[in-house]
C-alpha cells in the first residue's frame, strides 16, 4: 500500500465525528458478546481494506458490532464476511475462503472493500447525517484508488450512498435516479455500477440471496472490469 493511502487509512481509524457512533463502538468493545469476552476489541472506525491496484470498489454498509468492529477489518469476524469472502473466492479475487482476523493471510487481488459508514452503528441503522459525515472518507479513497472502473454495491444503503458519492466527485447520475436491485446494472461512463443483495443473515438464511447469485454479480463485475 502507497503512503497516501496507508495515511488516509490511519485518519480514517482515528474519526470521532459522529457521537452516537462513537459511544456505541466503544459500549460494544468493553461489553463484548459472551462468545468474544476474553477478545480485545478494535472499536474504532473500521479502515477499507484490498488491493490498491484494484478495478473493482465494493462499497457495504457499516461494519457489524462484534464483526468489523471487533477484529478491525472490512468483513471480517461475522456471517456477511463468510458469505462474503467465500464468493470472493470462489470469483478469484481473494486467495482463501474465510477471514478471521487480521494477519490471517487473506489478501485481495484487484479487489477494494470499504463501506458507506466507517463505525458499527446501533441496530446495524446508520443516520443520513452519519451517512453524509463520512462519505468524505470515501471520496478520498475514491481519489486514491485510480484504476476502478466498477463499483459493487451491497444492498440498498451501499447503493444510495455510491450514487451519492459518485455525484459529488462530478460522475453525472441518470434521471430518474437509478434504482436498486439484485443485478442492476448502470452505466456511468468512466465507471459501471452494480447491485447485490446484503450478504447479511437476513438474506442469506432465508434464500434472498443465494451463493450462486453473489458469485454472478462478482463474475459480472470481473468482466467489466477486464473489458
Amino acid at each position: 500500500m502507497d503512503a497516501a493511502l496507508a495515511e488516509h487509512q490511519q485518519r480514517v481509524s482515528e474519526c470521532r465525528a459522529c457521537p452516537r457512533l462513537v459511544a456505541w463502538r466503544e459500549e460494544v468493545a468493553v461489553v463484548r458478546r459472551a462468545a468474544y469476552r476474553d477478545e480485545e476489541y478494535w472499536g474504532r472506525p473500521v479502515p477499507a481494506f484490498g488491493d490498491p491496484a484494484a478495478r473493482v470498489l465494493l462499497v457495504g454498509l457499516a461494519p457489524a458490532a462484534h464483526g468489523a468492529n471487533r477484529t478491525g477489518r472490512m468483513f471480517t469476524g461475522d456471517r456477511s464476511g463468510d458469505f462474503l469472502y467465500a464468493a470472493l473466492h470462489r470469483t478469484g479475487f481473494a486467495n482463501q475462503p474465510h477471514a478471521d482476523r487480521p494477519g490471517d493471510g487473506l489478501e485481495l487481488t484487484d479487489c477494494w472493500i470499504t463501506a458507506v459508514v466507517r463505525c458499527a452503528p446501533p441496530q446495524n441503522k446508520p443516520t443520513t447525517t452519519e451517512r453524509d459525515a463520512c462519505l468524505p472518507w470515501t471520496a478520498r479513497e475514491l481519489e486514491l484508488l485510480p484504476n476502478v472502473r466498477v463499483v459493487v454495491c451491497l444492498g440498498q444503503f451501499g447503493w444510495d450512498g455510491a450514487l451519492r458519492l459518485l455525484a459529488e466527485r462530478g460522475v453525472p447520475i441518470p434521471r430518474p435516479r437509478p434504482r436498486f436491485g439484485h443485478g442492476a446494472e448502470v452505466d456511468l461512463g468512466d465507471v459501471r455500477l452494480l447491485g447485490t443483495f446484503h450478504p447479511s443473515q437476513q438474506n442469506t438464511f432465508t434464500g434472498r440471496l443465494t451463493p450462486p447469485m453473489l458469485d454472478a454479480v462478482l463474475a459480472r463485475a470481473a468482466e467489466l472490469a477486464a473489458g
